[in-house]
C-alpha cells in the first residue's frame, strides 16, 4: 500500500496509523482463523458441536447432555438410597425391634396381673367382689377346676376378716384348646377373666371403708411349656355404710 504524504511532518504519524492498522487486521484474521480451528476440532470429536464460526464455540446439546447427566446421578443416588432403607427394614417392610431379645418367663407373674374393684355395702348387707385377671397374649392358665389333677388350677382365697363373710369364689366358664404337651383338650383361660367374691356383712361390721387381702394362684402356660405357679397378691377396698 502507497500512502502519500504531504508536508509539515505528518508522514511518520500517518505510516504508524497506517501500520497499526494492518497489524490489527491481521489478528483478527488470525484469531478467526484459529477460532474456526478448534470449533472445527471439536465438532470432529463430537457430533453434538455446532458450525465452526467466529465466536459460536457453544454445543447444540450442551444443556440436553448437563440435564441428562444430572437425572442419571440422582436415579443412582436414590437407588442406593432405597438399597440402603431396604437393608434397614425387616420382612414387608417392617423395620425390625432395636430393643434386645424379650425377657425370658421364669414365673407365672410375669404373664398375669391382677386388678380389683372397690365395693360398696350395707351393714347386714350383700355385696359382690370382681377380681380381673389379665394374661398375656400366647399365654393362658388353668381353669378351675383343671383338666388333669397335676395341674394347678386358678384360684382366689380371700383372707378372713371381722364383720365380712365371703362364700366360695365363682369361676367363668373355661375354653377348651389343644396344645402339643397335652394329650386332650385342656380346660384354660386366656385374654381376660372376671372370678367373682360374694360377699356379706354381719353385726359386727363397723362401717366405713375397710380391705379384703386376697391371693390369687396361677399357672401360666404357653402352647409348649407351663411355668412355675405363682401367687399374686391384691386388696379388695370394701365400703359399709
Amino acid at each position: 500500500m502507497k500512502v502519500k504524504v504531504g508536508s509539515g511532518g505528518t508522514g511518520t504519524a500517518s505510516r504508524v496509523t497506517v501500520t497499526s492498522t494492518i497489524q490489527r487486521v491481521d489478528i483478527n484474521k488470525r484469531l478467526s482463523e484459529g477460532i474456526n480451528e478448534s470449533a472445527q476440532q471439536a465438532a470432529d470429536i463430537s457430533p453434538g458441536w455446532s458450525e465452526a464460526k467466529p465466536g459460536n464455540r457453544v454445543p447444540k446439546n450442551y444443556q440436553a447432555r448437563v440435564g441428562g447427566r444430572r437425572k442419571l446421578i440422582v436415579a443412582v443416588v436414590l437407588y442406593f438410597l432405597s438399597l440402603s432403607l431396604a437393608c434397614k427394614s425387616g420382612p414387608n417392610g417392617v423395620s425390625p425391634a432395636t430393643s434386645s431379645s424379650p425377657t425370658a418367663i421364669s414365673s407365672s407373674a410375669q404373664v398375669v396381673k391382677i386388678s380389683t374393684q372397690n365395693v360398696s355395702m350395707t351393714a347386714n348387707g350383700s355385696g359382690e367382689a370382681t377380681v380381673t385377671l389379665f394374661i398375656s397374649p400366647g399365654f393362658h392358665i388353668n381353669a378351675n377346676p383343671a383338666t388333669f389333677p397335676y395341674l394347678i388350677p386358678t384360684e382366689v382365697q380371700p383372707a378372713q376378716v371381722d364383720g365380712l363373710t365371703v362364700d366360695r369364689p365363682v369361676y367363668p366358664p373355661a375354653v377348651k384348646k389343644t396344645f402339643p404337651f397335652a394329650e386332650k383338650p385342656l380346660d384354660v383361660y386366656e385374654g381376660k377373666v372376671s372370678i367373682k367374691l360374694p360377699l356379706q356383712t354381719t353385726s359386727g361390721a363397723k362401717n366405713g371403708q375397710q380391705s379384703l387381702p386376697i391371693k390369687v394362684r396361677v399357672q401360666a402356660c404357653d402352647n409348649e411349656k407351663c411355668f412355675p405357679p405363682s401367687t399374686l397378691d391384691s386388696q379388695i377396698a370394701i365400703t359399709v355404710k
